[in-house]
């Protein structure tokens, strides 16, 4: 046994400093106690966080969880240092998908691993995900941080997200043996990419040879780095109140409209899109065009325009389209459903 003050290790002296992990804590106090909402706390510090169902606002509630990342976009922020909203991609991930399945969001953990810990850094990394818990209408109850040197080198980290929502019992998406053929497909229009196909969006950048801080190609009013880090749209309050007059929902995630919107269809009915009902955002375009993507990958890789769809029949699409605008978003009708 090395003597006091003689050979021995600290913790420190491995890479990991408990007193920047403390200091992080209390640096986003603030911005977690800004999320509380009712039946659940926002109060960092203890050992696990409660829901008061009744106090949310249930009778019969069905439990619901998510779990998600926000990919390699993640490898943007970290080459740019700009960290601000990527939090809210990360919550968006996982509340998007809660939303799916007629789920209110209600809590939201956080699991943020480093190579070493720069506290001022990781509170700029969960402010954001406060925002994103903000938009969402949950509380950030807790997390995790994790200082490993061994396992992360330089500036590079790691973000993982966890919600739990609940729903009435008997109001749980999709309805399957609601929906029919000629109900229509509302798509939502996304913010941008959102948290997927950023492997192939880094490879198509580093084909051009632009920088990070160039002018955009496709929104030339911003450089290239801020818009590929816009933050995905977090469609909670604006699609919550419209539940009782929607059928299904599909997040528009990896796999794109083709993947994705069948997950809110029942076996025997089939999506049928179409391609031409919305005007593809410029980035989309510019993607496809510098990487000589083909069109089969695009519709399989991205979102192309749409991050949500909701299923609907079709004497209350107009209605729905309505209170979608009035709550600040664009749809329309791109498709319906068919026979398989």
């Amino acid at each position: 046994m090395s003597a006091p003050g003689g050979n021995g290790l600290t913790y420190a002296q491995a890479g990991v400093d408990i007193d920047e992990g403390a200091r992080l804590v209390e640096l986003i106090k603030p911005a977690a106690r800004a999320t509380a909402r009712p039946g659940a706390a926002a109060t960092l510090g203890g050992f696990a966080a409660g829901l008061d169902l009744k106090a949310a606002g249930f009778h019969d509630p069905i439990l619901l969880a998510t779990t998600d990342g926000v990919g390699t976009k993640l490898k943007i922020a970290i080459e740019t240092g700009r960290r601000a909203t990527i939090g809210i991609d990360l919550v968006a991930m996982c509340v998007n998908d809660l939303l799916c399945q007629g789920g209110e969001p209600l809590l939201f953990l956080d699991y943020y691993a480093v190579a070493k810990l720069d506290a001022e850094i990781g509170a700029e990394i969960v402010r954001g995900i406060a925002e994103g818990c903000v938009q969402a209408g949950c509380a950030l109850a807790g997390g995790e941080t994790a200082e490993l040197p061994g396992l992360y080198a330089g500036d590079d980290f790691d973000l993982a997200g966890f919600a739990l929502g609940a729903a009435e019992r008997g109001r749980l998406l999709p309805r399957e043996s609601e929906i029919r053929a000629g109900d229509v497909i509302i798509g939502v229009a996304s913010s941008g990419a959102h948290s997927n196909g950023y492997s192939l969006i880094r490879k198509i950048v580093e084909r051009t040879g632009l920088a990070w801080t160039a002018p955009a190609p496709f929104d030339p009013a911003r450089d290239l780095a801020d818009a590929l880090l816009t933050p995905t749209r977090i469609y909670v309050k604006s699609v919550l109140p419209l539940l009782d007059a929607i059928k299904g929902l599909a997040h528009i995630t990896g796999g794109g409209l083709i993947d994705n919107t069948p997950r809110a269809l029942p076996q025997a009915l089939a999506a049928k899109i179409d391609w031409d009902a919305w005007t593809r955002p410029a980035l989309f375009e510019w993607l496809q065009a510098e990487g000589g993507v083909p069109e089969a990958d695009m519709r399989r890789t991205f979102n192309l325009g749409i991050g949500l769809v909701a299923i609907v029949a079709r004497d209350l699409a107009d209605e729905v389209e309505r209170s979608l605008a009035a709550a600040g978003e664009m749809a329309a009708i791109i498709g319906e459903v068919a026979p398989r």
